[in-house]
């Protein structure tokens, strides 16, 4: 009884975490007009890297050569797929641009599961992704798909990054640090995509609070969360975002989705539940002794 009492607080965390964070996305959709999808990833990973290293002062020595090319590493990982996801966003709707992005970590877990049993969920995601097109896949931008895909792959390459500076840093020193790299690469592609835009106190202002919505408060209300759920619990909460993206959309940017295409998002919810248990078992009859 204390325990799932304990656990309630810890899923609520993680559900306004997902609501932050598509809410965040909805307002960066409604300023691309202004500051363009590059110039709203740039004021997203500045602002990002600001508040991360004001609340991490994270120590710049004591960290050998393999710590900081995994840093460099992670910063690129997190320009690019931010860079992507925002362009994908600028073709296609919300719900439809994160469902496609969940591809990453779901075929990721596909693979670590190791179990044929897991392919099955890969079918179901196909089927989902199929579905997406909503009977015909000229009304997506292949452009967008394309992004979308791309920043996909980038997510996987995000966890896998993730995981090492996190062995090599402690707290969020890594992801300060990464932060910081990303930010000093979108800089220059940032400033071209928005101009003159980014004279205006208001329109930076919207850009900082992207940057709160979109990824601080996410990862605080995140960080929280794990400490109190199971690993798998919070990746099966985590898969809930295509839901909570198309929900965003309709509520706040007005994008409207036919039935087809919300089947689609649901297969591809249920086949990322399927692929983080099978990858879950996976993990722990490996772990269990022998004889």
């Amino acid at each position: 009884m204390s325990a799932r009492a304990g656990s309630t607080p810890a899923v609520l965390l993680v559900v306004a975490g997902l609501a932050c964070q598509e809410i965040g996305a909805s307002f960066a959709v409604l300023l691309f007009p202004e500051v363009g999808p590059l110039g709203m990833v740039m004021l997203r990973l500045v602002f990002s890297s600001l508040l991360l290293l004001a609340i991490a002062r994270p120590r710049l020595r004591g960290h050998d050569a393999v710590a900081w090319r995994s840093v460099v590493w992670f910063g690129v990982v997190l320009a690019v797929m931010n860079g992507l996801f925002y362009l994908a966003l600028e073709r296609l709707a919300l719900g439809v641009t994160v469902t496609i992005e969940v591809l990453g970590p779901l075929v990721l877990s596909i693979v670590a599961s190791r179990r044929r049993s897991a392919w099955v969920w890969a079918v179901v995601a196909f089927v989902g992704v199929v579905a997406l097109g909503g009977g015909g896949w000229d009304r997506l931008d292949p452009i967008g798909v394309l992004f979308a895909l791309g920043a996909a792959a980038s997510w996987a390459f995000y966890i896998l990054a993730s995981a090492r500076v996190g062995r090599e840093f402690p707290k969020l020193d890594g992801l300060a640090l990464a932060m910081t790299v990303g930010a000093l690469l979108a800089l220059p592609f940032g400033i071209m995509d928005a101009g003159g835009a980014l004279l205006r106190i208001d329109l930076v202002a919207l850009g900082a609070a992207v940057a709160v919505l979109s990824s601080t408060i996410p990862y605080a209300l995140e960080l929280f969360a794990l400490r109190r759920l199971p690993a798998a619990a919070f990746a099966i909460l985590m898969s809930l975002a295509p839901a909570t993206a198309a929900l965003a959309g309709f509520v706040l940017l007005g994008q409207h989705l036919t039935w087809l295409e919300l089947v689609g998002i649901a297969l591809v919810i249920v086949a990322s539940i399927g692929a983080v248990r099978a990858s879950t078992r996976a993990a722990r009859r490996t772990a269990e002794p022998l004889g």
